[in-house]
């Protein structure tokens, strides 16, 4: 069986070349820029990648134009700050030969700042193109499918969060987005009690339930920029509101 690997990229010199690499067990790389005004493409281009520019600020579009230009029977979608354990390669390689599953699921691991996040994430990022309808949602994703989904084994490793000025950049760049889906389903009025309680409940996810405090300090760095990142987004949509009245 044959791979194409998606890998969506926007403004990712620095990272795209060690993402292609990690994928080049696949027989198809296609890398998705979306509006770089970097090197991406050219350095994509540069690692025989097939690239295809687009702009869009919904991510369901991206990876379903990853589905349309991908001509393997299989697909598997990474980011470029993402890269594949040999552990996850061979299972990859495996698992794909075998007619139980149509889906796969990878075991996602993050670093802030450098750091091992010490929680895992399970994401649906390998499929049978035939048994994948299509992506939906803007801003959160979600693959529409056919038949039983596994999990591979090994990891990929998800290298998000790399310094504060990344992290405050992809804030301010995606607050407007998230603030208008909110404001598009009529989010109920915002009020000094609702910023406290999102602010509140980002930080206890991120430091408690996610077990950020294994982290040392780049734990409370990141599960407070997790509350502040709420906090610009729900002020965002409060201003949105206040220019309705």
């Amino acid at each position: 069986m044959k791979i194409s690997a998606v890998i969506i990229a926007k403004n990712e010199e620095k990272m795209i070349a060690e993402a292609i690499d990690s994928v080049a067990f696949c027989d198809e790389v296609i890398v998705i820029d979306n509006s770089s005004n970097d090197k991406t493409s050219e350095i994509a281009l540069e690692k025989n990648a097939k690239v295809t520019k687009i702009e869009s600020n919904n991510f369901s579009e991206i990876r379903n134009l990853g589905k349309d230009l991908a001509k393997a029977e299989w697909i598997f979608y990474i980011d470029a700050d993402e890269r594949v354990t040999t552990e996850l390669r061979k299972s990859i390689q495996e698992n794909i030969e075998k007619e139980e599953f149509s889906a796969f699921k990878v075991l996602r691991q993050n670093f802030y700042m450098n750091r091992k996040w010490p929680n895992i994430e399970e994401m649906e990022r390998l499929f049978r193109k035939e048994a994948l309808k299509r992506w939906t949602g803007k801003l959160h994703e979600t693959p529409d499918y056919e038949g039983k989904i596994g999990i591979l084994d090994g990891y990929l490793l998800h290298y998000t969060h790399r310094d504060l000025s990344q992290m405050l950049d992809k804030t301010i760049e995606w607050s407007d987005a998230e603030a208008l889906e909110r404001f598009s389903s009529n989010h109920p009025k915002m009020s000094w009690w609702r910023f406290l309680r999102v602010m509140l409940t980002s930080f206890i996810k991120s430091y408690f339930i996610e077990r950020g405090f294994r982290a040392g300090t780049v734990g409370i760095i990141e599960s407070l920029y997790q509350s502040y990142s709420s906090f610009i987004t729900y002020a965002k949509l409060w201003e949105m509101q206040e220019k309705k009245k």
